[in-house]
């Protein structure tokens, strides 16, 4: 059970120090009790403080890292059934199967896709994120030749390797175990000497069942072994059974604390269909509820870049507005005769309004207003975006400094408010800009300072 912030304040040395950067030992313990800060980050507290603290706190679906250093690949420490409930922690991941039967062309495109399909979205890069190597001969050579291509073509990859030989597995990670891979799979058959052969290579290790019962028996087991990091493939390969089971295993390790499946899970669209949208269409699903990682049969960009969005939008925090800073930004090389443009530091409305900016090559100060993240409606009707507030901006600015003229473009939705602004920057003249970004482009190549 979960430590209330009282009970966490009672191990901590209570020198209220503030070299954790919260002033107070009860301030930190509230933050740590509330999953805000780690109890790592106070100075002071001793291993087995940690250990406890630690324990009692950990989300019911235990944090998992594929890889190693920065590029390592987080999945779960998720601690709820629905986002608005509090947030969901570490997006599900993507990857791409290649296994040791496909031909070297097929290999060599999924590679170069999963290094070239990249794509940013307001100011996020979306990408993929694994690749499942497969021993689909099971053959330790063709394997390891297999794993050593990955790892020199695609280097940046996180890797599954996957094979129902441990002595195949040994030897691929005899030449990847630096990468700290995901090995897959344990079953009731060689679960003892996979588990054996994860913790040897400090590698994160996968269960998988011919059902949940099965699953279910295998992880504890592996935990009593003394593996506390494992992932889980229920064994369903159906869209509606791998449904089911994501959904049972959520419910069960968040409204039950039942540790056997309190892990993130895997699911395979790939071996779901023989249609690579139909693996879009189911893996849309599952990301929904609730797969921590979905494997593809092929990455192609009008099936990854819908996937990215939705799982964007679903890992977004709910509860904090997705913002960029409230600053003046210079596009397309502005001088002194430069329209001024200002909007909201909404992330969404920045990151339209200056790419149709730079799209029309017109040099341009856009001034961003600090709206708390509300777009431009919002933030005016909740008084965060008025005359007054823009004015204070204005002059606060610098960009009086940077521009001759003395006129400012605001957006369309804005124009009630000309004449207070007018008001209260009376050197300014105020010129109502398109409501909609797309007219932006020429609604630049016609501006001239006004007279």
């Amino acid at each position: 059970m979960a430590l209330t912030g009282i009970q966490i304040l009672k191990m901590l040395p209570k020198k209220n120090c503030g070299e954790c950067k919260i002033p107070t030992c009860l301030a930190f313990a509230m933050k740590v009790a509330a999953g805000q800060m780690e109890i790592g980050d106070c100075p002071y507290v001793d291993d087995e403080v940690k250990a406890t603290i630690g324990e009692a706190s950990a989300p019911p679906i235990r944090t998992i890292k594929i890889g190693a250093g920065d590029a390592a690949f987080a999945v779960g420490g998720e601690t709820c059934l629905s986002r608005h409930e509090k947030r969901f922690e570490h997006q599900t991941g993507i990857g791409v199967l290649i296994h040791t039967e496909m031909a070297d062309d097929a290999v060599d495109s999924r590679l170069q896709n999963f290094n070239k399909l990249e794509y940013e979205r307001v100011g996020v890069i979306m990408k993929p994120d694994l690749i499942a190597v497969k021993d689909a001969k099971n053959d330790a050579a063709s394997f390891v030749e297999l794993v050593r291509k990955v790892m020199a073509e695609a280097s940046a990859a996180n890797l599954i390797l996957m094979s129902e030989s441990v002595a195949n597995m040994k030897a691929a990670l005899e030449v990847c175990k630096d990468k700290q891979p995901l090995i897959y799979a344990a079953t009731s058959d060689n679960a003892q000497d996979m588990a054996e052969l994860a913790k040897g290579a400090g590698c994160v290790l996968a269960v998988k069942g011919q059902n949940l019962d099965d699953v279910v028996g295998i992880s504890e087991n592996l935990q009593n072994n003394g593996l506390k990091d494992l992932v889980i493939d229920t064994g369903a390969r159906t869209m509606k059974a791998a449904l089911e089971d994501n959904i049972v295993c959520r419910r069960a390790a968040i409204n039950k604390k039942f540790k056997p499946l309190g892990f993130p899970t895997i699911a395979f669209p790939c071996e779901m269909t023989d249609d690579l949208m139909l693996e879009a269409m189911i893996s849309s699903i599952l990301i929904a509820k609730y797969a921590g990682i979905v494997i593809l049969s092929d990455l192609q960009g009008d099936v990854l870049f819908p996937l990215f969005l939705e799982r964007l939008n679903i890992f977004t925090d709910p509860q904090r507005p997705m913002v960029v800073e409230e600053e003046v930004y210079p596009l397309n090389g502005p001088d002194e005769n430069s329209p001024v443009v200002i909007t909201c530091n909404f992330s969404l409305t920045y990151f339209i309004v200056s790419g149709e900016i730079e799209g029309s090559k017109v040099p341009t100060w856009l001034l961003i207003k600090d709206t708390e993240g509300l777009s431009v409606l919002t933030a005016w009707a909740a008084g965060k975006f008025g005359a007054d507030l823009i004015a204070q901006f204005i002059k606060k600015s610098g960009i009086e400094d940077k521009v001759k003229h003395r006129e400012l473009l605001i957006p369309g939705y804005l124009a009630t408010i000309k004449g207070e602004l007018e008001e209260e920057l009376p050197d300014w003249a105020i010129t109502i800009g398109p409501r909609e970004a797309g007219h932006i482009p020429a609604f630049l190549k016609e501006w001239k300072p006004a007279a």
